[in-house]
């Protein structure tokens, strides 16, 4: 693999394969949970200097054209009152089985800290703490999710002939999760196949010593870890780590150990 910045099929896969974090209503909000039983190649024209969540939304406007069931009406709606005032987006609306949903698209990477609440969601915050799994939970409820019904919206469902009262909402949404480097986490309300990795702090690095470290850009988080990339030693990539850990930056690193396992993390400044 190449560190092309648009390895778009490649994304996609790593995308794909990243399961879904609910399954059942969470904060009263019903998930989308249909799942393609099989991969395909992603051909949409994208593109290359999208940013990772505009990406993510051309990959799940792409998957879920692929289902026998579903046709996707409308994509990235554009909310505007008065003149050229956008008020905010629907990100997507589909017919599943003949049935309107409004449907709103997250893809995630959260940390588990054990200290920031009761409940396995108040504990699930961002790399750099600006976010947190909470938060985004309550914009969607009290924000995203209500732009459906907001009268500069029926204009929008007026030419797709959709009563609003009929359009049923749900969210995709898809997370990569970290939890403390050796710790032995088992959620109960989360779904646990979306743990990829650890994180540990940069005072910890000597932990890794013996390992590989490869850093990917941004869009390229979406990948699943492979053995075919540029490996640095902790030497080599310690001059960059040096200047993120000045500016408090949490970058997420792949690590190759010594008998060849690989797996992602974070490195965090806090």
């Amino acid at each position: 693999m190449s560190d092309k910045t648009d390895n778009f099929q490649a994304q996609f896969s790593g995308f794909f394969n990243t399961p879904h974090l609910f399954f059942s209503e969470t904060n009263t909000m019903q998930p989308f949970v249909k799942q393609l039983d099989r991969p395909f190649v992603f051909n949409r024209k994208v593109r290359p200097n999208i940013r990772l969540g505009q990406r993510v939304e051309q990959f799940v406007f792409e998957e879920l054209k692929q289902f026998d069931d579903i046709s996707v009406l409308s994509e990235n709606i554009q909310i505007q009152e008065n003149v050229n005032q956008t008020i905010g987006e629907l990100d997507c609306l589909i017919l599943n089985n003949s049935e309107p949903i409004h449907l709103e698209i997250q893809f995630k990477y959260y940390l588990y800290d054990a200290s920031l609440g009761s409940t396995e969601i108040d504990c699930l915050i961002g790399p750099m703490r600006r976010d947190s799994l909470i938060e985004k939970l309550n914009k969607l409820k009290l924000k995203q999710l209500p732009l459906l019904y907001n009268t500069a919206t029926k204009p929008y469902l007026d030419k797709l002939q959709l009563d609003v009262d009929s359009i049923k909402q749900q969210i995709y949404f898809k997370a990569q999760i970290f939890v403390p480097y050796g710790s032995n986490i088992t959620f109960k309300t989360l779904n646990n196949t979306c743990i990829y990795g650890f994180y540990f702090n940069y005072k910890d690095l000597m932990l890794f010593k013996d390992c590989k470290f490869y850093k990917p850009q941004k869009t390229d988080w979406l990948l699943d870890v492979n053995s075919h990339v540029n490996w640095l030693t902790l030497d080599q990539i310690m001059p960059q780590l040096t200047i993120y850990q000045s500016e408090k930056y949490s970058p997420l690193l792949w690590l190759k150990f010594p008998n060849g396992q690989i797996t992602k993390c974070f490195v965090v400044a806090w």
